[in-house]
C-alpha cells in the first residue's frame, strides 16, 4: 500500500477479515460508536471541535493500553477524509521515516492530506522523532503520535510544542461493560451469530479484571464465548438441553451451554491484567501513592498499593529500599527503630523470596503508617546543602583541627580546643561552625514520639552553651 491507495475503511476491513480478533472486529467507525473520552469527544469539548472544524494541527494521544487511541486517530482520518498510513515505532527505523517522509510530500504536492498515525511514539529516539519536524512544520502530514508514556519525557520539546496533546482515561468498568454487550449482539462484525447470553456479573467480572483496557475485555469475552460454544456442542453431543442455571461449586458444567455464567468467565481470565511497566509512569505513580499513603498514617491504603505493586511483578529489592527511604524521611527521629526493623525486612525478604518474604514488607509498611513522624532531620540536611550551595567554603576553625605535627602546632592548629569530657556538663564553651554561620540552628526537632526527648535535651543543651 502506498500513499496514492484509497485507505480500506474499517467496514470494508471487517468483512474481509471475519477471523481478526474480536477487539480488531469492533474497532468503533465513527464518535457515535467510540466508548469514552468524553473529555475530549462529547459535542463542544477540545477535540471533537478540532475534528469537527478540521483542524489540521497534529497531536499525541496519551494514555494507557487498550483505550481507543488507535481507533480514534482512524476515525479522524475517515472524517475528514485524509489518506491513513500507520506506523509502528517498534518495527520502523530512520529509513522508514523518510521514505514515508518523501511520500507524504509526493501525495501533498496532488492535493491528497494525509494523517501519519505513529504507534508507541516514545520508542523513537531523538534523531528519529527530529525527521518529522520540517514536514510537521510545513504541514505536509498531519502527525497523531500514541504513546502510554508521559511526553514531557518522551517526546523531544521542539515535536511536542508543535503538537496538541489529548490525554485518554482509562475506561470505566460501565462502559467496558456496554462494550461487551454490544459485542455479544452484534451480528455484523461481533458474537451475535453464536446466539450467546450472559450473567450481568460476568461482564462486570471481566471489565474489572480489564483494569480499563478494552482489548483486554474483548479478548477474554472471545475465549468466554469459544468455551461456551464449545460446551454447547458438548450438551448436544450427549443429547443435553442447554440451560441458563447457576454455576455448581466446581466450575461451569455442560448444561450451562451458550451462557457464560460468571464461573466460566473467571475461567476464561488467565489473570487480572494490570497497568505497569517497572520504567514507566505508572511505575513511580504507584511509588508516590504507596509513599504518601504512608506519610499520611494511612496502614490500609499502604497496604493497598504494596500489594498493587507486587502483583504487578515489582522487584521486592526496589520495594524494600523505598521502604527504608520512608523510614529515613518520614518518621526519623521521633522512631528510629523503625529504620532497624524496615532493615530486618530487607534482610527477611532476602533470606526467603517473594511471596514468602512479602509480609515482612508489608509489616514494615504497616508500623511506619503508625509510628509518629517527623521530617526533621531531612529538612536539617536540606538546609545544610543549601548553605553548602550558596555560601563560600570556610576553612576549618582552628581550634577543630587537629595538630600531630611540630609545625601544624605553631600554626595554632587545636588552639582553644576544649575537651567537652572536661567539662562538668559535658559540654564546652565553644563554637563549632565556621565563623560566618555561628548560631545558625538547622535541626528543629518536633514533638512527635522520641523526638519530643530530644528536642527537650536539645533546649537544655543550647543554654548550658549560653551560660
Amino acid at each position: 500500500m502506498t500513499l496514492f491507495d484509497t485507505a480500506p475503511t474499517p467496514e470494508s476491513t471487517a468483512r474481509r477479515n471475519r477471523s481478526a480478533p474480536l477487539a480488531e472486529r469492533m474497532r468503533p467507525r465513527n464518535l457515535t460508536e467510540y466508548a469514552g473520552q468524553e473529555h475530549l469527544i462529547a459535542p463542544g469539548k477540545p477535540l471533537r471541535v478540532q475534528i469537527e472544524h478540521d483542524d489540521p494541527s497534529s497531536m499525541i494521544f496519551w494514555g494507557p493500553p487498550g483505550v481507543g487511541k488507535t481507533s480514534l486517530a482512524k476515525i479522524i482520518a475517515a472524517t475528514t477524509g485524509a489518506s491513513f498510513l500507520e506506523f509502528s515505532a517498534v518495527l520502523s527505523g530512520i529509513k522508514e521515516i523518510k521514505q514515508v517522509m518523501a511520500q507524504s510530500e509526493q501525495a501533498s504536492q496532488m492535493g491528497s492530506r494525509t494523517i501519519l498515525f505513529v504507534d508507541e511514539i516514545h520508542r523513537f529516539n531523538k534523531a528519529q522523532q527530529d525527521a518529522f519536524l520540517p514536514y510537521v512544520e510545513r504541514g505536509t502530514i498531519r502527525l497523531i503520535g500514541a504513546t502510554t508514556e508521559n511526553p514531557s519525557f518522551e517526546v523531544i520539546g521542539a515535536l511536542l510544542s508543535r503538537c496538541r496533546v489529548y490525554v485518554l482515561q482509562a475506561l470505566t468498568e460501565e462502559e467496558i461493560v456496554q462494550l461487551l454487550e454490544r459485542a455479544l449482539a452484534d451480528a455484523d462484525r461481533g458474537l451475535g451469530p453464536l446466539h450467546l447470553t450472559a450473567d450481568p456479573e460476568a461482564l462486570t467480572l471481566i471489565a474489572s479484571h480489564s483494569s480499563g483496557d478494552c482489548r483486554n475485555a474483548y479478548n477474554a469475552l472471545e475465549i468466554a464465548a469459544q468455551l461456551a460454544t464449545d460446551r454447547a456442542q458438548h450438551a448436544e453431543g450427549y443429547g443435553l438441553q442447554p440451560v441458563h442455571s447457576a454455576a455448581p461449586s466446581g466450575g461451569a458444567s455442560a448444561l450451562e451451554a451458550g451462557h457464560i455464567t460468571r464461573a466460566l468467565a473467571t475461567e476464561a481470565l488467565q489473570q487480572r491484567v494490570l497497568i505497569y511497566d517497572k520504567s514507566g509512569e505508572e511505575h513511580y505513580n504507584l511509588v508516590s501513592a504507596l509513599h504518601k499513603s504512608v506519610r499520611n498514617s494511612d496502614p490500609d491504603a499502604a497496604l493497598y498499593w504494596l500489594g498493587r505493586m507486587f502483583a504487578a511483578g515489582e522487584d521486592p529489592m526496589y520495594l524494600a529500599r523505598r521502604v527504608i527511604r520512608m523510614a529515613v524521611e518520614d518518621i526519623g527521629l521521633a522512631a528510629p527503630e523503625a529504620l532497624n526493623l524496615c532493615l530486618s525486612a530487607r534482610q527477611t525478604m532476602e533470606f526467603l523470596g517473594s511471596p514468602e518474604g512479602d509480609l515482612a514488607l508489608a509489616e514494615a509498611v504497616v508500623y511506619l503508617a503508625l509510628a509518629p513522624k517527623s521530617n526533621s532531620v531531612y529538612l536539617a540536611y536540606g538546609a545544610v546543602q543549601a548553605d553548602i550551595e550558596a555560601m563560600r567554603q570556610e576553612p576549618v576553625p582552628l581550634h577543630l583541627r587537629n595538630a600531630p605535627t611540630r609545625l601544624m602546632k605553631d600554626l595554632d592548629y587545636g588552639k582553644g580546643y576544649e575537651y567537652a569530657h572536661d567539662e562538668e556538663n559535658k559540654v564546652a564553651n565553644m563554637d563549632c561552625l565556621p565563623p560566618s554561620l555561628t548560631g545558625r540552628q538547622y535541626f528543629q526537632p518536633t514533638q512527635e514520639g522520641r523526638e519530643k526527648q530530644l528536642a527537650q535535651r536539645l533546649e537544655e543543651l543550647r543554654k548550658l552553651r549560653k551560660r
